[in-house]
């Protein structure tokens, strides 16, 4: 069994454009999986982050977007959470978009470290783990930005060795692998039994496989 603290601090960052016609009720129910975490009976007062400097959880209501800078406290068990969000809130959204996730423990309990795979420092004091998660009305949407974040990772790497005009024909084998996954599901989707559309499934639009180049989209 582990001996690292159960309580992380876990920040979630990012926003996603909402449809216009999202109603309080319906955010107030699709973010429940997060602002529940804090107690707190309603929206409006789990939506602040345990540090004052951080906005918590927004509605801007003259741009539609839901802005999240939040921190709570939290154990490994707030990835089902995550999951929860993402389901719901994708119905509610009007463009696909990444949010980053953090779970950070500054303390083990006798500095075992060795069930966990995320990068600690040489005295076992903390513990780390980062990752993106990804909403959209659409798995087209979601793989848009998919594609986009493993773009910009890429270029991030190559442009240390490598001029843009020279990442052209890679971009091109990356949309090529995106477009494949979008057709695979398809294809599965199409062999399932009783199978009809929803608001969640494919468009039958691929994502964009247009040459975007160097992407300049920060995540944080």
């Amino acid at each position: 069994m582990s001996t690292i603290n159960e309580v992380f601090e876990i920040h979630l960052h990012g926003e996603v454009q909402l449809r216009d016609d999202v109603s309080a009720a319906e955010l107030q129910e699709a973010l429940k999986p997060l602002w529940s975490q804090t107690g707190e009976k309603s929206l409006k007062k789990g939506a602040s982050s345990i540090y004052d400097d951080e906005p918590g959880i927004v509605v801007n209501e003259e741009t539609h977007k839901l802005e999240i800078c939040w921190t709570v406290l939290g154990e490994m068990s707030f990835h089902q959470n995550l999951d929860e969000f993402c389901m719901a809130i994708n119905e509610l959204t009007a463009s696909g978009s990444a949010f980053e996730v953090t779970f950070f423990n500054e303390q083990f309990d006798d500095g075992d470290q060795e069930d966990f795979v995320p990068d600690e420092d040489d005295e076992g004091e903390f513990f780390e783990e980062s990752l993106l998660i990804f909403v959209g009305p659409t798995p087209a949407a979601i793989m848009d930005v998919q594609r986009d974040v493993m773009v910009q990772d890429v270029v991030t790497v190559l442009e240390r060795h490598f001029e843009p005009t020279k990442m052209s024909g890679v971009i091109k084998e990356i949309d090529k692998l995106f477009i494949e996954k979008f057709e695979s599901l398809i294809n599965s989707l199409e062999r399932m039994p009783h199978s009809h559309a929803t608001k969640n499934s494919p468009t039958g639009k691929p994502p964009k496989s247009a040459l975007k180049g160097k992407n300049s989209r920060r995540l944080h």
